[in-house]
């Protein structure tokens, strides 16, 4: 049974601040995700601990956010949004401070598990806000800024995480998410309020038969293997790409954490042509991103055998990683929009499998192929081009029959 409920006055104190905090958390995944990159040397190395451990917490992290948001996305849209993520935000911020201040992993690994649930919840909750509040042309255009606004995160984090690293030590990373945290949540409390607008009742049955008719849609399973291919690739960089530059390179972290900006640009600029060619024929667009991808990456093999130094490693990294927005963008438009009726639902669900598939992923290509050079780099990318090589061609079989995937 649905129950609707108008937007008030009361209930949405001020719409054009709520929608610039709600973007503004949009990146809260990103930032607890990257800022520390550049310390992950560093704090194995202060706790004794291998590379492998410190990658774990990031894995961990991934893992949480992605099974959180299976299930979350039915509780907010049965119990609402705001109550929740304003809750989440103060968990967030004491377990940002128990990670600075403590040097056991133990405890890190669980506060990272908390960071990712309480994340999840934060975002599914400002993702279903503007299924919410906004519709029509307005909608698509919001959701089609999601992954550019996003991309705030992977591009400011590490570029800050590499000074904080370099002046005050990985802990102040910790230090400045709780900050950032408590700053949002206190203008969360001053100006924001509850938008749902369909209450979905909170049925185990009901909640299965839709989870089934989301995957049932053969291009919103398939848009979440596009997804999890693309974004592998970041986080599968995220993971590596620090031990290559300061260990194999013999760069500062602060080196570590502009390479992790300029990705990011990279990341942001696919977010920027997805929007802008938003009405080219979508399978057309898509084929020919994954193929300069696959001719890029062959190249950075090849020149790898010839050429090893970390402007070459971040020139090829940074067209696949434009590549990677540029499909990124594209399918998260599509499958956000796809079920309207239940937005916290299809976006968690989307975010979901997304984060469980790629943590498994990448840590068993990071484990697989070690983070030791610019070639190693160059294999792991691979790997995910051509799982997305896979996909584009089921597409193309799909597309031959009377009623296609994607019709351009």
């Amino acid at each position: 049974m649905l129950t609707t409920s108008a937007i008030t006055t009361s209930q949405l104190k001020n719409q054009r601040v709520s929608t610039i905090l709600a973007f503004a958390l949009l990146p809260l995944s990103g930032f607890a995700t990257d800022i520390y990159i550049p310390s992950l040397p560093n704090m194995g190395a202060d706790m004794h601990i291998s590379s492998i451990q410190v990658q774990l917490t990031l894995t961990v992290f991934l893992i949480s956010y992605g099974t959180s948001q299976l299930f979350l996305g039915s509780v907010l849209d049965s119990y609402g949004r705001y109550k929740f993520s304003t809750g989440a935000l103060m968990v967030f911020i004491l377990a940002s401070i128990i990670i600075a201040v403590t040097h056991n992993i133990y405890v890190i690994y669980a506060m990272r598990i908390v960071h990712g649930i309480t994340v999840a919840m934060i975002v599914i909750a400002k993702r279903a806000y503007f299924v919410d509040v906004y519709e029509g042309a307005q909608l698509k255009h919001y959701l089609s800024m999601f992954t550019i606004i996003w991309s705030a995160g992977p591009i400011v984090a590490p570029f800050l995480g590499g000074y904080f690293q370099h002046t005050f030590g990985w802990q102040s990373n910790f230090y400045f998410l709780a900050a950032l945290a408590s700053i949002i949540a206190v203008l969360e409390l001053l100006y924001s309020g509850e938008t749902i607008r369909h209450r979905t009742a909170f049925r185990l049955k009901k909640i299965a038969a839709i989870y089934v008719e989301m995957i049932k849609a053969t291009t919103f399973s398939l848009g979440i293997l596009m997804l999890t291919f693309a974004y592998s690739m970041v986080i599968m960089y995220n993971m590596t790409g620090p031990f290559i530059i300061e260990h194999h390179f013999k760069f500062t972290p602060v080196v570590a954490g502009y390479c992790s900006l300029i990705l990011g640009l990279a990341w942001m600029a696919g977010g920027f042509i997805g929007k802008a060619l938003i009405n080219r024929p979508f399978f057309g667009k898509l084929f020919i991103n994954i193929l300069v991808q696959l001719i890029v990456v062959v190249l950075m093999i090849v020149t790898a055998k010839f050429v090893n130094n970390v402007y070459v490693m971040m020139f090829f990294a940074f067209v696949i990683h434009v590549g990677a927005g540029f499909t990124y963008n594209n399918y998260f438009t599509y499958c956000l929009s796809r079920f309207p009726k239940n937005a916290g639902m299809s976006g968690g669900f989307t975010g979901g499998m997304v984060y469980v598939l790629l943590s498994l992923l990448t840590y068993v290509v990071v484990a697989g192929i070690p983070a030791k050079d610019q070639l190693n780099l160059s294999y792991s990318y691979l790997v995910f081009i051509l799982l997305s090589v896979v996909i584009m061609l089921v597409l193309v079989i799909l597309r031959r029959n009377p009623a296609p995937v994607i019709a351009d």
